[in-house]
């Protein structure tokens, strides 16, 4: 997404931000006449109208291309792009046919293996894509029916009830204890109360420039899209729909191209630096032979098959393989990875900043604490909680649920045998409490009353206090108080337990016999923290990755789930003070600060693109709509198996156990996969810049080519075959204890500093063949060119295993059986090709059984120096892979 693009979107999702503000400080018939309808809906002929205008219900989302399509962008890799060219020159020019074939061969393994796991992948992601059809209850021309939710349009009535998801953005018009559930749109884990009238104070508030503004997704009268209906039932007017709404704005801005990643800014750094390299070099070789040949059309051919031999053609092949290979894995632990360059982007990350709700907690409220009021464990009081839940009518919300759970793991059930109800005195939004008037064995009636610890307390006279009803004084008050302010402070939320006892009667109950209560004790939630949570986090900051927490929700209840998980708050920043930042002073902030409380979705992204902007690469753990916007900006987006579908969506990896422990695995793997390509990349840049290095000492003092360019060819796809097997390697220990990034400037250095290495060896090898087996003359070219090419192929390859892990190899790090097998194979079909037809027919001859014992000699010291001055790399530049 351009940056003109970005500020048109943000622009937009401010638009619809006031729209909402706007809407909810409107009086109920000035809505209507904006919206041009009324109680009794609109008509047939003018929804369809209105359908043509503003279009269907339903938010913009990319769509896959075709095969094809992505077929020729797999295409589109520089090293596939130069292959084909030196392929295509070779063929019109030279008509080297053998050449062609070679080339093409390269090519057409890295583009199937490559499309073959995009193609597959992006099928993945297109199921995970699609929106869950659902209808909604409308009425039009005065009748109710229900219609496909993408046939909604401003004005239309629409009635929502418990279990319904919210289809559009609504301004409600009449609601009857209502709940919402807007976890996935704010992060709040507790469902919302919502209202069908306008909040006492807010249009005072609203026209007062000196005040706090509005927070659009905080209006009590609005339901938003994509949230859903907990408990009640409500009538509602659509105010907009599809890319409209504030949740298709946020949506809007998932479409298009996604920032680079990681990934992505890696493998354009290492591609440079070896196209460059390639750019200086093929030109020198072909000037240095055709001026010591005097024949520059061979010249120029062995200079192409030089650049044949500098490609790396089989990176787009050992990338595609290890991310494959990667992905094949991480399937095993139940992790879907939808796209492959986030496998290696999950190993690079260092920072990982996770939504809270759903993602660290479980996004389910339970019973936590059920206390007297000197703060101790009281049975008593889960007692009459329970009998209070398990009395009342009508559909119970999520706290009564988590009473009724939490009694029956205390054996409280079977009470309820003992008392016979009476009497209910029904919850509502003014009162916020309810209560339930019940009998035992004649004894007289018991009204039990549940609620906001405010509105209980106010109607409390006395206190019981061990078996005690002693008179509610001020001293009492403030003792209360400052325990439920302490139980707040940890994140918890409270609800106040008060009985009264009195005898029986026959008239009916109300709430004007809701006052002189005891207060017995106090109901604490919250929404804990998933049982892997802290194991995971601790893995993680063992792994070099620090985890900040990103949450819409208040700061109290961040604070109780980090310090219950292990994350350690350095510095809490609120939303409202992240828009008074700058992006240069958000990222100062951003990297000292662990916590992030009450932000909105598009300040989630800011924080993740500005951690970004300091050189991190940057996770995002989300699972709600609030969270899609950072899941598409972070390097690598992290979704849960309970995510909503836009989150899904927007992820690159999916998490399907709850247990959060897969992440981690992930993280080992995602670094053993970027292991094992840095291992190609380097392998093959130090190889090929010896090779170079080797072929200008040859041009510059041999009378004849040192190989020709059938047999670059050849050594260059056997070295590249002998490389397939690496995604199968293992990595060591030690260099999976943090995080690997893609670094050009090292394979720069590791090239320069360990490719000459061969050249020696190289040279060595052309002084046995000059002088000890008198090989120095056009005439016994191919004896010498045949013992170059066993010398270069077997070194080349040998080298996997020098430069594949710090320690020494085969007695301190052995590679695994795959790369051991293949490499031996290669080796020894290197040996065999010289003294086959096929090798006759390239121009090889068989050698003397005297050079293989030089041939060893040379190996093994070609091993000794390089393992020395491994070492002296290791301590002159704290780095190898």
């Amino acid at each position: 997404m351009n940056k003109l693009n970005k500020l048109k979107k943000d622009k937009m999702t401010k638009e619809i931000a006031e729209r909402l503000i706007q809407a909810s400080i409107s009086m109920e018939e000035d809505i209507l006449d904006d919206l041009q309808t009324q109680h009794q809906g609109l008509s047939e002929a003018e929804a369809k109208k209105r359908l043509e205008t503003t279009g269907k219900n339903e938010i913009a989302h990319d769509k896959t291309p075709a095969w094809y399509i992505q077929l020729l962008a797999c295409f589109k890799n520089p090293f596939i792009l130069i292959l084909l060219f030196l392929a295509a020159f070779s063929y019109f020019m030279d008509d080297d046919i053998e050449a062609v074939v070679i080339i093409t061969t390269m090519v057409t393994i890295s583009v199937i293996i490559t499309f073959t796991q995009e193609f597959r992948s992006s099928r993945t992601a297109e199921k995970l894509k699609a929106m869950v059809k659902t209808t909604s209850a409308v009425t039009r021309q005065s009748a109710q029916k229900e219609i496909d939710m993408e046939l909604l349009v401003p004005g239309d009535i629409i009635h929502l009830s418990a279990g319904d998801m919210v289809p559009a953005d609504v301004r409600l018009l009449q609601s009857k204890d209502l709940h919402v559930g807007e976890s996935a749109l704010t992060g709040e884990a507790m469902p919302v109360e919502k209202l069908d009238t306008i909040p006492r104070g807010t249009l005072k508030m609203y026209n007062k420039p000196h005040n706090k503004p509005l927070n659009a997704l905080e209006l009590n009268n609005i339901c938003y899209m994509g949230t859903n209906i907990i408990s009640g039932s409500a009538t509602g007017v659509v105010l907009s729909t599809g890319s409209d709404t504030y949740f298709g704005s946020m949506a809007s801005t998932l479409v298009g191209k996604p920032p680079l990643t990681s990934f992505d800014k890696g493998i354009k750094s290492i591609t440079f630096v070896l196209v460059r390299f390639m750019m200086i070099m093929v030109p020198i070789i072909f000037v240095i032979n055709g001026f010591t040949k005097g024949d520059w059309w061979d010249a120029l051919l062995f200079g192409l098959s030089i650049a044949v031999g500098l490609t790396p053609e089989m990176l787009p092949v050992v990338v595609a393989g290890n991310l494959a290979k990667g992905a094949a894995t991480m399937a095993k632990n139940k992790v879907v990875v939808k796209r492959l360059n986030a496998i290696q982007n999950l190993g690079a990350m260092d920072i990982l900043c996770t939504d809270k709700t759903g993602t660290l907690t479980q996004d389910k409220i339970i019973l936590e604490k059920h206390l007297d009021i000197t703060g101790n464990e009281n049975k008593k009081v889960l007692e009459y909680a329970y009998l209070n839940s398990h009395h009342q009518t009508g559909l119970k919300n999520l706290l009564d649920v988590a009473v009724l759970e939490h009694a029956e793991l205390n054996q409280i059930t079977g009470v309820e045998d003992n008392y016979i109800k009476i009497d209910e005195i029904p919850f509502d939004f003014n009162r916020r409490r309810m209560s339930v008037v019940l009998e035992k064995k004649g004894n007289g009636h018991t009204l039990v009353c549940k609620g906001a610890m405010e509105e209980v307390l106010g109607i409390c006279s006395y206190v019981e206090e061990n078996g005690a009803y002693i008179p509610l004084t001020e001293e009492y008050i403030n003792k209360v108080q400052s325990l439920v302010d302490h139980m707040n402070h940890d994140g918890l939320r409270v609800l106040a337990v008060a009985v009264k006892h009195s005898g029986a009667r026959e008239e009916a109950y109300g709430v004007a016999d809701e006052k002189e209560l005891v207060l017995v004790g106090f109901l604490a939630f919250l929404d804990p923290p998933k049982e892997t949570a802290k194991t995971a986090i601790l893995a993680l900051k063992e792994n070099g990755i620090e985890v900040k927490v990103i949450t819409g929700d208040n700061e109290a209840v961040t604070r109780k789930v980090c310090k219950d998980v292990g994350i350690k708050i350095n510095d809490l920043l609120l939303g409202s003070a992240i828009d008074e930042l700058t992006d240069e002073q958000l990222a100062e902030v951003a990297e000292r600060t662990t916590v992030f409380a009450k932000v909105n979705p598009l300040q989630k992204a800011r924080i993740v693109r500005v951690l970004k902007s300091k050189g991190h690469t940057v996770g995002f753990m989300g699972d709600g709509i609030n969270d899609a916007v950072s899941l598409k900006e972070a390097d690598v987006g992290i979704s849960v198996d309970t995510a909503v579908d836009i989150a899904k969506e927007s992820a690159d990896i999916i998490l399907l156990e709850k247990s959060l422990m897969v992440l981690e695995q992930g993280v080992i793997q995602g670094r053993i996969t970027f292991g094992n390509m840095i291992k190609y990349i380097k392998m093959t840049a130090s190889s090929n810049f010896g090779n170079v290095f080797s072929v200008l000492v040859a041009s510059a003092f041999i009378p004849f080519l040192p190989m020709l360019p059938i047999h670059l060819l050849i050594q260059n796809l056997f070295y590249d075959i002998s490389q397939l097997s690496i995604p199968w390697d293992r990595m060591d220990k030690e260099y999976l204890r943090k995080p690997q990034k893609w670094n050009a400037k090292s394979v720069s250095r590791f090239m320069i500093f360990i490719g000459p290495i061969s050249s020696i060896f190289d040279i060595t090898t052309y002084a046995l063949m000059w002088y000890i087996f008198s090989a120095n003359s056009i005439d016994h070219q191919t004896l010498f060119q045949s013992g170059w090419f066993i010398e270069g192929l077997l070194s080349q390859t040998l080298i996997v295993h020098m430069i594949r892990t710090e320690k020494i190899p085969f007695l301190q790090s052995r590679a695994s059986a795959p790369v051991i097998l293949l490499t031996a194979l290669i080796m020894g079909l290197g040996i065999f090709i010289p003294f086959s037809s096929f090798g006759s027919s390239l121009g090889l001859e068989p050698l003397p059984m005297s050079y293989f014992p030089w041939l060893v000699v040379t190996l093994l010291c070609y091993c000794v120096l390089t393992q020395i001055i491994k070492k002296w790399y290791i301590r002159k530049f704290n780095d190898w892979l």
